[in-house]
């Protein structure tokens, strides 16, 4: 009380406001702790995310770049059997189309020897021209020379063989073994 005495109501405003200022200061020091460490917080957390956020752009990446591969590898194999489809279509083709004109060509000698009987062992008359030598050619049975059967016949070859390919062709999946991007 003594120390009251002392004082006039200036000390005591004085005094009162510097308590009030040192309490507000003690609750300033604690709040600035408070928040610091909240910082600290969320910049590891801040840290954290980044570093998730570059390692997904990173497996994306990687994973983009493995599909890519793996979709050229697939387009690659894709050619590749269209390229051996075609090749056996070609070479199916070129040894029908062949057997074919061989056949055509028997059945000319064939109808040669047939027109003309005595041309066995006999000597051959001079003076004939080649188109004079050669036989008419008759239609046979159906109605079609031997010509125009082998025209018929090459053009069934070639349908023929167009549809086994692209048979051929559609039973390729060209989406095997391709990726639907990153997942």
């Amino acid at each position: 009380m003594m120390l009251l005495r002392l004082l006039n109501v200036q000390g005591i405003a004085g005094i009162a406001i510097g308590l009030a200022l040192s309490i507000l200061l003690v609750i300033q020091k604690s709040e600035t702790r408070h928040w610091h460490r909240q910082s600290s917080q969320y910049e590891q957390l801040y840290g954290k995310e980044q570093a998730a956020f570059a390692g997904t752009v990173a497996s994306y990446r990687a994973a983009a770049d493995a599909a890519r591969a793996a979709d050229k590898a697939a387009a690659e194999q894709v050619a590749a059997e269209q390229r051996a489809i075609n090749e056996r279509t070609i070479d199916d083709y070129q040894v029908r189309l062949a057997d074919a004109r061989a056949r055509a060509q028997r059945l000319r000698q064939d109808s040669v020897a047939a027109a003309d009987p005595g041309a066995r062992g006999t000597t051959p008359v001079p003076g004939l021209s080649s188109a004079a030598g050669r036989p008419h050619e008759t239609p046979g049975q159906n109605g079609f020379s031997v010509e125009d059967r082998l025209t018929a016949t090459e053009q069934a070859i070639q349908l023929d063989e167009l549809i086994k390919w692209v048979k051929q062709q559609h039973s390729v999946d060209p989406n095997r073994g391709r990726s639907n991007g990153p997942q």
